[in-house]
């Protein structure tokens, strides 16, 4: 099998397993107990606190655990709802964002949609024009689920802070990818999910630069302070915490070794198949991401093509894909509903190989020649 998905969910590293295995067996304690086998997994879930803040350059005080970038997303929304706050978004976010934002709207909730460029980047004049007082929330995400463009984020901030509204990023696909500081890059809020740098699923946490300023989420018990209560999932986190340092550790090798790869499938099917295009910014953009749409090709039907073949891939977000409705990111981004249909989405890690994309994009021609000889 070749896995060429990775941004709907990463393979769990070795390291990550190997963390969370005691966690699952032998040091079984609650963190709330004060006996020894308690303060162990307390110790643990600490831990794993102290390395995702060191990550984003914060306290571990601004860190909260959650189950995944969904619940940290409505959590920050249904706070801003609960203080008034005008919601402006943009038209590409990801369904964790967009479809709370549409409930809140449905409750009274003020909220502004703001559009992009062909390439998927936030139209930052339009942004700022809609901030109509201080009373605002952002949300904006670090990187596109999609297309894989990444977002003017410092700028969204400082543009932010300038009005004293408040700065939320869903950097659920950029998050042990990319390097991310909240404070150079004027972030109140930061959403991330585990599963996404080769974590296990289930688990993610959300950052909050004043949480004296915000309201629980999850209403119990004194568990992450009271503001998030429930019975921590320690293997989770503790899984979380050692793929995120291996993640940081390794960014840079990661990186451009991505970047390297898929650059090379991004040339090779340009030149070797036509009416190829490439969808998002060609500069600003993940390293691993290429989102390719070949004309006269339904994307959807392609995937299971592949699949017969061995090869993941994807015809959009892994959490619409029962969804035939077009793309909203593409079709945010000027294309026409016929178009957003013939798009595809690999995803590459840096354990892909040259060989893997090799027989991929010779697959990818044998295919879309067929599928287009048989329309």
């Amino acid at each position: 099998m070749i896995y060429l998905d990775n941004a709907a969910t990463t393979k769990l590293s070795e390291r990550a397993e190997q963390a969370m295995e005691p966690y699952l067996k032998n040091l079984y304690g609650n963190p709330s107990s004060i006996y020894e086998l308690g303060e162990q997994s307390k110790k643990a879930v600490s831990e794993s606190r102290q390395i995702i803040a060191r990550a984003l350059f914060c306290a571990p005080e601004n860190i909260f655990f959650t189950s995944g970038g969904t619940e940290s997303d409505n959590w920050v929304l249904e706070n801003a709802m609960e203080q008034g706050k005008h919601i402006i978004t943009s038209q590409i976010e990801h369904h964790a964002v967009l479809n709370k934002c549409r409930k809140l709207q449905g409750q009274g909730a003020n909220v502004t949609y703001i559009g992009t460029d062909r390439e998927g980047t936030v139209n930052l004049a339009q942004l700022e024009n809609n901030i109509v007082s201080e009373n605002t929330l952002i949300s904006v995400m670090t990187a596109n689920n999609e297309v894989g463009t990444i977002e003017p984020v410092s700028e969204i901030g400082r543009i932010a802070h300038r009005h004293r509204a408040l700065f939320h990023t869903d950097a659920v696909q950029a998050f042990g990818h990319i390097p991310i500081n909240v404070n150079r890059m004027n972030i109140d809020f930061l959403s991330a999910s585990a599963h996404k740098f080769h974590g296990p699923k289930g688990v993610g946490f959300l950052y909050v630069r004043n949480p004296e300023n915000f309201g629980p989420m999850i209403y119990g018990g004194e568990q992450e302070r009271g503001y998030r209560s429930g019975t921590e999932n320690v293997a989770g986190i503790v899984g979380m915490g050692a793929a995120a340092q291996e993640a940081i550790e390794q960014m840079e090798n990661r990186m451009r070794r991505e970047q390297k790869l898929r650059n090379y499938l991004a040339e090779r099917l340009v030149r070797e198949i036509p009416d190829t295009r490439i969808n998002g910014s060609t500069r600003h953009r993940l390293p691993g991401n290429l989102n390719v749409s070949f004309a006269g090709v339904e994307g959807a039907a392609l995937v299971v093509l592949m699949d017969e073949e061995g090869i993941c891939i994807s015809a959009g977000s892994a959490c619409s894909s029962s969804d035939t409705s077009p793309s909203h990111v593409l079709k945010a981004l000027g294309q026409s509903d016929e178009e957003t249909y013939e798009a595809v989405r690999l995803t590459l890690n840096f354990e892909n190989t040259r060989e893997e994309v090799d027989y991929t994009v010779q697959k990818l021609k044998e295919m879309v020649a067929q599928m287009r000889k048989e329309k």
